[in-house]
């Protein structure tokens, strides 16, 4: 293939091959994160954790840590020391091997670790490289041991009267290193002391150690470590980190440097997570702190070592070890801290993901097996309980131990191993199932309390979700265009428009001969509308036929309502004239009192009045019959007692209209839509809240009101006014 572009001086010499802490040095994040503050720690990280693995494996049980005032930081702990004999492949002792060469270390084989976070083998030797001063010393065999390095190479320091320095002339090993022994100790003392300078040539300037981060992680060590002492000595002078606006440092302490002591800090636990996880719960505890205990093996194949130096993919048999503690408080917060062998993973991983996996489907079935108890609706069943549901408010600890952990990095915050998911999730079922099943009291006064928490945040998730909703919804239907079904009137006068709101559409196509295009307009209903009185707002901006009326008056519903915006001067409501217009009527002024009641204050809602019946009179020789419309029954005998006195002939077969869609464009324009003839009433806040209490006592949520009604009222009950 031909670029378009060729070089042909670009050769092999061109090259760059790094080896070893030149690599370390030339790409530094890679292998620390960064070189600011972040970086700096890192490094101390790594040093305290390889004493930290030391006390995983039972040989040591306390660790020193001290920031001097010339910016080095010193690790001492009393484990079993680093091997001081000759590595027989390199030649080089132990403690040369360790600090100079990158992946090199005794946790590749998990016999001499069984769990350990140091697992890459480059962590003391990344930071060798990265420091302008390194020095380890090492108590075994009854002697100590002593070498010193230059930004990762050995050599001797020519130091002065006033202590070590990294500015100190420095002479590098030529023919071979030399591990020098410079005293004496007890037999059976053993131990590593390191001192090290970070390298200023690497790190930024404003790179500073946090006193309080510091703290902060040793604590949490102590916690998962049970009977692990670390002591912190801060003898930077008060202050160091930097201060902050209320003249603190950036850890939070004075910057008062006339008080110059030491900051020491000393931290021993015994109730490993347990006692973690109460630390970290910041309100109130609903539940107990429940511990989750258990292993479970896996088989894994990895690349070993054989007689031959040759590396061979073997099948090993593994144990991860769980223990988890956790327990539920009163907030909404989720605290959880997740470690391997440890070693904070901050971005969790495949522990994680097991102790959720697990934790939500323990809470889900419980609370399906108790959805009488907790009185979940039919509803509410449909909706699953999610993780955010049940971790509001957890405190949650979750700790594995595993012999050489697959970190995704060599900054390990994310555990990679796929096996321990099933594991960690298998455990966390059956530990919480016995938990939440149990039979003691008090268990089961926590289990209900920990169901009913979980549940009310599932109905609080609900119910936000369910607003937001609405909100959208009600926007839309705000700025949405308007129905097909609307027959709009062309005048763009308010103060003059009418809206009719017509029963059936059968009544529409009337109507639309009927109307005055100019001015009025016309909106079909399909039947009885949603009971606004006992419905929730979501199903009222879910009803279509709501969701149109609001659409065409167009100036929204709710506290939202803008009178202002309504397209409309005039609302009428044009019913048919029998029991079931004066219900759809009522389920209308019911829609608009309780979500556009603006309306009804503005006097701008009427009820059109059709005609009940048509009587027909006869005319003579010279003049055509005409008609006499009534509104009643009552209205209807008195006006034939009427025409029988006065003489007057009229049809026997008197129509009686049994809706709007009966009635011919020219009649209903006259009795109902013309205004020079119809007649219409207005309707005001007072019948509307008349309405709307005979309505709710009607049609309401409250059966035994209802059925007190309809018992009392039995007896003045004419058969005869029923229109049936």
């Amino acid at each position: 293939m031909t670029g378009s572009r060729t070089d042909a001086g670009y050769t092999a010499q061109h090259l760059s091959v790094l080896e070893g802490i030149e690599a370390v040095r030339k790409r530094p994040g890679m292998y620390v994160g960064s070189t600011d503050s972040r970086g700096l720690i890192h490094c101390l990280w790594e040093i305290i954790d390889n004493s930290v693995d030391e006390a995983l494996a039972g040989y040591a049980n306390r660790i020193e840590v001290t920031l001097h005032a010339d910016a080095s930081v010193t690790v001492c702990d009393n484990g079993r020391g680093i091997p001081v004999d000759i590595e027989p492949k390199t030649g080089l002792t132990g403690v040369e091997v360790v600090y100079t060469k990158l992946h090199a270390g005794g946790k590749f084989d998990s016999s001499n670790y069984g769990f350990a976070g140091g697992l890459h083998g480059v962590g003391a030797s990344v930071v060798n490289a990265l420091s302008s001063r390194l020095d380890v010393e090492v108590d075994r065999g009854g002697k100590t041991y002593r070498m010193t390095f230059r930004r990762g190479e050995p050599g001797l320091f020519a130091d002065g009267p006033s202590g070590p320095s990294p500015d100190a002339e420095f002479q590098s090993f030529t023919d071979h290193s030399e591990l020098a022994v410079v005293g004496r100790v007890k037999r059976g003392v053993t131990g590593t002391r390191v001192r090290y300078w970070a390298d200023r040539q690497i790190f930024l300037s404003s790179a500073e150690l946090s006193f309080s981060e510091i703290v902060e992680r040793v604590r949490q060590t102590t916690f998962l470590q049970p009977g692990l002492t670390i002591k912190i000595t801060d003898a930077r002078g008060v202050g160091a980190g930097g201060s902050g606006a209320d003249g603190s440092g950036a850890d939070g302490l004075s910057t008062d440097r006339l008080s110059a002591e030491p900051r020491v800090h000393e931290f021993h636990a015994e109730g490993g997570t347990t006692d973690f996880a109460e630390f970290l719960s910041p309100d109130t505890p609903v539940t107990s702190t429940w511990l989750l205990k258990g292993q479970g093996n896996f088989t894994e194949r990895v690349p070993k070592l054989n007689s031959a130096g040759h590396m061979i993919p073997t099948d090993v048999d593994r144990t991860c070890e769980v223990d988890i503690a956790l327990l539920w408080g009163t907030g909404y917060e989720t605290t959880m801290k997740s470690f391997v062998n440890i070693i904070a993973t901050p971005q969790g991983g495949t522990h994680v993901a097991g102790f959720e996996a697990g934790l939500l489907k323990v809470l889900r079935k419980q609370i399906e097996a108790n959805a009488r108890k907790l009185k979940i609706s039919a509803k509410e069943s449909a909706e699953r309980i999610t993780k955010e549901d049940a971790t509001a408010g957890m405190t949650a600890v979750v700790t594995v131990r595993l012999a050489e952990p697959q970190f995704e990095g060599q900054t390990k915050q994310v555990l990679g191993t796929a096996a321990v998911r099933g594991i960690v999730s298998r455990i966390v079922e059956r530990e919480l199932t016995a938990l939440l099943t149990s039979t003691k009291r008090d268990d089961k006064a926590q289990s209900a309390l920990l169901l009913d928490k979980v549940v009310s945040e599932m109905r609080a998730r609900v119910s936000a979700r369910t607003s937001k909703e609405l909100s959208r919804r009600k926007n839309a239907l705000e700025t949405s265009s308007l129905p097909a079904k609307l027959a709009d009137c062309r005048l763009d006068d308010v103060s003059r428009s009418e809206l009719f709101i017509v029963e059936g559409d059968s009544a529409l196509g009337t109507a639309k001969l009927a109307r005055s295009s100019d001015f009025q307009a016309l909106l079909p209903i399909r039947g009885k509308i949603l009971n606004v009185q006992k419905s929730s707002l979501a199903d009222m901006l879910s009803n279509k036929e709501c969701a149109a009326i609001i659409q065409v008056i167009g100036a929204g519903s709710g506290r939202s309502f803008d009178l202002d915006s309504a397209r409309y001067g005039k609302i009428v409501l044009m019913t048919d004239a029998d029991v079931d217009g004066a219900h759809i009527r009522t389920l209308l002024l019911t829609l608009f009192y309780r979500y556009m009641r603006p309306l009804l204050d503005d006097g701008r809602v009427y009820a059109a009045v059709p005609p009940l019946h048509r009587v027909e009179l006869l005319g003579t020789r010279n003049k055509d019959n005409r008609y006499i419309y009534t509104y009643s029954e009552q209205e209807l005998r008195t006006t034939l007692s009427k025409l029988k006195r006065s003489g007057k002939k009229f049809k026997d077969d008197i129509q009686r209209y049994k809706g709007l869609g009966e009635m011919d464009a020219d009649q209903l324009a006259e009795t109902t839509m013309d205004p020079r003839h119809r007649t219409l009433r207005r309707v005001t806040v007072a019948d509307a809240e008349a309405t709307e209490r005979v309505f709710d006592l009607l049609m309401g949520s409250e059966v035994a009101p209802r059925k007190d009604f309809i018992v009392a009222g039995a007896e003045r009950l004419d058969r005869s006014m029923i229109d049936a």
